[in-house]
């Protein structure tokens, strides 16, 4: 029995290091896309084309992101805005758009 429990966690442990992965890969395309919009100006089409495709949709799925057209417009909006992944995931963005919004909260 301690074999199997062991082999379960083992294999969960597997699995949660390929979601991260695939995860990894999803925000190297979000990346590429707002390269992609500061270039060229079609960083939000070129991501949308991606997550639509058979590729696209894999990788989300792979990443434990719901491949729908919900998912998309996130995705889309998220390049329009132009905020490189490292920097909104940073602590000190984070920081920044709480305090923004604590100061349109009290301005209303």
């Amino acid at each position: 029995m301690r074999d199997f429990v062991d082999g379960s966690a083992f294999n969960f442990e597997q699995g949660q290091r390929a979601r991260k992965l695939f995860a990894a890969v999803v925000l190297a395309a979000l990346d590429d896309a707002i390269a992609d919009d500061k270039k060229y100006g079609n960083g939000p089409e070129q991501i949308a084309r991606w997550a639509r495709s058979r590729d696209g949709r894999e990788v989300l799925s792979c990443a434990g992101i719901d491949p729908n057209e919900r998912v998309v417009k996130g995705l889309m909006d998220f390049v329009s805005k132009g905020v490189r992944t490292s920097v909104a995931l940073s602590r000190e963005e984070s920081e920044r758009r709480m305090a923004a919004e604590a100061e349109e909260a009290e301005a209303a």
